[in-house]
């Protein structure tokens, strides 16, 4: 990958990330406008300064990533136990704060 196309997907990233832009977001409509505009102008320019070849070769490994990931066996007990957890520790937390916030 040329350094340059990795410098300006990580400027554009910089920028979506920053809480500094261009034309600040408190201004209505026209705060957000720049980073409509700006963040995916900067993706096709970062995909752009990839050589075509390259870009191939890394979608083929993303293919065959996602292919090896549908392969990979799912356990929807194992799911469904950390959502109960999860479930149990926020009623916890509720009836322990309840009781807190109500005094």
């Amino acid at each position: 990958m040329p350094w340059h196309a990795k410098a300006v997907a990580a400027a554009v990233a910089a920028y979506a990330l920053s809480p500094i832009d261009l034309i600040p977001d408190f201004i209505p409509v026209i705060g957000y406008l720049d980073d409509l505009i700006v963040v995916p102008l900067g993706i096709l320019l970062a995909l752009r300064l990839i050589p075509p070849s390259v870009l191939a070769d890394l979608r083929a490994r993303a293919a065959a990533r996602i292919a090896a990931r549908a392969e990979r066996p799912v356990s929807y007990v194992g799911a469904a136990l950390i959502g109960i957890v999860w479930v149990v520790a926020i009623g916890l937390l509720g009836v322990w704060l309840v009781p807190h916030l109500l005094e």
